[in-house]
């Protein structure tokens, strides 16, 4: 008893006078460390009989605990005594600009969205919404696709379970539902409930069961839709014309059709885009025929079917229409240098400050629409 009073008056004294946060430190490890005359004390007690050990053990426990809680109790002082001496020393310059608070961007994605509404927001078109969620007759049926076709696979279309979504529709009983391929289904409603004539595009998050570096299971599309009368198809190219160069803010931009196939649309027509080598870096611009040049395929077009017209309601002999689509995804990669489209979901900090825009930094056809902070 005598030297474990001896003991704890020693410790505490000097814990109670050390100067700073080192040498509590210190003085915690010469007493509570693994080596610690305590922590010794409290190995001894396996070797005891049960009757010391009933004993002993009460006092040694109190002693580490004391020890303990005086040791906290100091750090606290010192903690407060070198905070106060800090804030005496220091001061603050209230005329000196605040610093900048933390902000996010705007993601590469969002701004080219507003950069296509902008665009064809001044050639007369308005934005037009629908449901991801969608049937298969809006997303298949009603834009003349097959029962055969393959975009109708499993293996590339998410569907939901049937057992839960066995819907009837005027003209679709007992239709599945799924996660929309495309934003092609817009088209489809908004023709069945504007009728026309019609200008719209339909930007969105599509889904198909694919994944590598320049396609994910999930990204963004843009489709674009005119319905009226006498419409034939220079105005599609016309319409890509203007806004490829107004999005690419290059007068240069030069166009060539292919004929293709889809099934929405008769003529199809694929549309390919002059690049240029600029520092290994394919750049669009300028004729794909001249040398140094190539074609890059960017996007799908036509005019719409007969059947796809008829599918919402009108009569084709009185209207006709061109429709197209592309990737909102892959235009920002062409437009401002990026390789790989997983990147865009990631959420790397790093990537979006390098790639975001300021929310400040509204795109406008007289700034220019792809004008960056």
């Amino acid at each position: 008893m005598t030297d474990l009073d001896q003991l704890k008056t020693d410790a505490l004294t000097r814990i109670e006078n050390a100067p700073d946060a080192a040498a509590l430190e210190a003085l915690r490890i010469e007493f509570l460390g693994k080596q610690g005359s305590i922590s010794g004390l409290m190995k001894t007690l396996g070797g005891m009989s049960p009757e010391e050990r009933q004993v002993q053990g009460p006092l040694l426990n109190g002693l580490r605990t004391e020890t303990a809680d005086a040791i906290a109790a100091r750090k606290e002082v010192l903690e407060n005594a070198e905070l106060e001496a800090r804030l005496a020393g220091e001061s603050i310059d209230l005329t000196l600009p605040a610093p900048e608070a933390p902000r996010g961007s705007v993601h590469p994605v969002s701004q080219v969205m507003d950069e296509l509404a902008e665009i064809f927001a001044d050639l007369g078109f308005s934005v037009a919404t629908g449901p991801e969620v969608e049937d298969d007759w809006h997303n298949f049926t009603a834009l003349n696709m097959a029962e055969t076709h393959p975009a109708r696979a499993m293996h590339d279309t998410f569907y939901f379970p049937q057992k839960h979504v066995d819907h009837t529709f005027d003209n679709a009983p007992n239709t599945r539902m799924l996660l929309r391929t495309h934003t092609s289904p817009v088209q489809i409603r908004s023709l069945v409930e504007r009728g026309a004539p019609i200008r719209i595009i339909a930007p969105g998050r599509v889904y198909r069961s694919d994944s590598d570096a320049t396609h994910t299971p999930m990204f963004h599309q843009v489709e674009g839709l005119v319905i009226d009368k006498g419409i034939h198809l220079g105005h599609l190219k016309w319409t890509l014309e203007t806004f490829l160069k107004a999005f690419f803010e290059r007068d240069d931009i030069v166009l060539r059709l292919r004929p293709s196939y889809f099934p929405f649309t008769e003529p199809s027509v694929e549309v390919d885009v002059g690049w240029e080598d600029v520092n290994g870096r394919k750049v669009l611009g300028g004729d794909g025929d001249a040398p140094g040049h190539g074609w890059m395929e960017l996007l799908g077009s036509g005019m719409v079917n007969r059947r796809v017209i008829e599918s919402a309601g009108l009569d084709p002999d009185e209207w006709q229409g061109f429709a197209w689509g592309l990737g909102v995804d892959r235009l920002a990669m062409l437009k401002y240098g990026m390789d790989d489209l997983r990147a865009f979901f990631d959420g790397d900090q790093r990537w979006l400050d390098h790639y975001g825009f300021s929310a400040f930094d509204q795109p406008t056809l007289s700034a220019g629409v792809g004008a960056k902070a």
